[in-house]
């Protein structure tokens, strides 16, 4: 007892006599914004992780964006149900503790302030450097700027009002402020992005570098200005036009949109880069999060995976997604295929082979599994590494925001051959009329399992009704979803703050309905 006591009082005298040095931001053998950035090299690599993020917020997306919508669902395996936080997003059970699982999708808010960190170091020390020319200044500031408001959009159409962040912090009491409203964000989004946009350029040599461009920025300013609450229609359309007279423009086959042959290509406005070149860790991994768990991953993918197959049956078409396509549509083999096999003991699945979703009718004598396609490009030479980029914002998207804007105008005619636009390239015929419902649902289809469904169905006011109706018909399939689940309020269209932001920051106020 003597001993533990001992113990005890030295570390309180260590802790008083060095508690100036606990506090300091920057260990002392650590880089800091007071040494590192000195020149204009420096400011490109910082840059450059300001960008890594994104890679996060994709893979938070599969779950609070497609699953979360009436795109997708997952396949149960009981034996091993991985992260339940995961199943939650789904089924609208998502609470504050279960957002506040390590390298659960509830870390986006950690991520987003991550990148938002680094940009207000790089905005807040590129003034000090002149070394660095005014050009390459303007350069670095252009794309910053976007990547914040890009940061800050996450934020608010996942949270709501959040705490903002516009300076480097020096000083902990600097890190913890109250929340600002919905539109004090979406007013700095727009500020940003008025910033950023005379200073990025206009993409004219493809494949494209993959950083953020004029077409990108106006882009994300369109989306804000048709998601804040008072909505600015007029300058929305004002910014999706000026991308229609830019560089850009549909390729001929939507399958080859997304293959990592075709990267940045000229249809792109703006994708998060990934490669796989089994050394950087760079890569992507979603085939493999998509793929069924299956005991032979190789009948599909060209490689046995190892044990990190319990971690897939994520992110999986619903019966009624499949059945949304209409009739020709050639984006539906293009998305989605079907993977067919036994299954032996209670849920060990064989595959046997892979075919189209296009008028496919299900043996009852064959167990199958609706697979994302769109990211699947075997053979792989490892498993959970592929070097698939994950498009954020497409020219295809861009016309049908348009059109959705218009529609929004009630300028409806003007929509119509945007729409139509789109529709030719899938191979359907073009409609006599653009409404609410079908620009909807073709946005739905051009841009399935790209993160878009959820934040989308906010946006036209359908989001409790659609995914109610999702509930309703999962649960009438499987008898193993709660009575809580599914429970589609106004306070569920945006998710809780995990619970230790709350205990790190006691200023915050948690979201009503958690």
């Amino acid at each position: 007892m003597k001993k533990r006591l001992f113990y005890i009082l030295v570390t309180m005298a260590l802790l008083s006599s060095c508690k100036k040095q606990f506090l300091d931001l920057t260990p002392p053998t650590s880089l800091s914004s007071a040494s590192f950035y000195t020149d204009l090299g420096q400011f490109q690599q910082a840059l450059n992780s300001a960008y890594t993020p994104l890679r996060i917020i994709v893979n938070a997306g599969f779950f609070q964006d497609e699953m979360r919508s009436d795109n997708t669902f997952f396949t149960i395996y009981f034996a091993n149900r991985g992260l339940s936080s995961q199943e939650n997003y789904t089924e609208f059970l998502d609470d504050p503790l279960s957002t506040a699982v390590p390298n659960a999708p509830g870390d986006r808010w950690t991520t987003d302030y991550s990148g938002i960190s680094m940009i207000n170091t790089i905005l807040g020390q590129l003034p000090n450097v002149k070394s660095i020319s005014n050009t390459a200044k303007d350069s670095i500031s252009g794309e910053a700027y976007f990547l914040r408001a890009f940061y800050y959009y996450d934020l608010v159409t996942h949270f709501g009002g959040v705490p903002l962040q516009l300076k480097e912090i020096t000083d902990p009491s600097q890190a913890f402020q109250p929340r600002n409203t919905v539109d004090e964000v979406y007013t700095q989004i727009v500020a940003d992005l008025n910033l950023a946009i005379p200073l990025l350029p206009v993409v004219s040599v493809f494949p494209q570098s993959g950083r953020a461009s004029k077409g990108a920025a106006k882009m994300l300013m369109a989306y804000a200005e048709m998601s804040e609450p008072t909505k600015n229609y007029a300058d929305a359309e004002t910014q999706l036009t000026d991308i229609t007279k830019m560089n850009y423009t549909l390729l001929p086959s939507y399958a080859s949109v997304f293959d990592p042959a075709n990267k940045n290509n000229q249809e792109s406005i703006f994708e998060v880069q990934y490669m796989a070149d089994l050394v950087s860790g760079q890569q992507s991994n979603f085939a493999w999060q998509f793929m069924p768990k299956a005991l032979n991953t190789e009948a599909i993918m060209g490689y046995h995976g190892s044990t990190m197959n319990i971690f897939s049956g994520w992110n999986v078409p619903t019966q009624e997604m499949v059945s949304s396509y209409e009739p020709g549509d050639q984006r539906l083999d293009a998305s989605i295929a079907v993977v067919e096999g036994t299954i032996s003991g209670v849920e060990d699945f064989t595959i046997t082979g892979l075919k189209s979703a296009v008028g496919y009718t299900p043996d009852p004598n064959v167990a199958f599994r609706y697979m994302i396609k769109k990211y699947f490009h075997p053979p792989y030479t490892i498993d959970w590494n592929t070097p698939d980029d994950f498009p954020v914002f497409r020219y295809s998207g861009a016309l049908l925001l348009l059109a959705e804007c218009l529609v929004d105008e009630n300028k409806n005619g003007a929509a119509l051959p945007y729409l139509n636009q789109v529709r030719a390239r899938a191979g359907l015929a073009p409609l006599a009329a653009a409404t609410a419902d079908n620009v909807a649902l073709e946005m739905r289809h051009e841009l399935a399992f790209e993160n878009h469904r959820w934040t989308d169905l906010i946006r036209e006011g359908q989001a409790i009704p659609v995914c109610t109706a999702k509930g309703v018909a999962l649960k009438a399939i499987y008898g193993w979803l709660l009575p809580a689940s599914f429970n589609v309020t106004q306070d569920r269209l945006i998710y809780p703050i995990a619970s230790r932001e709350l205990q790190i920051n006691t200023k915050l106020a948690q979201n009503p309905g958690y």
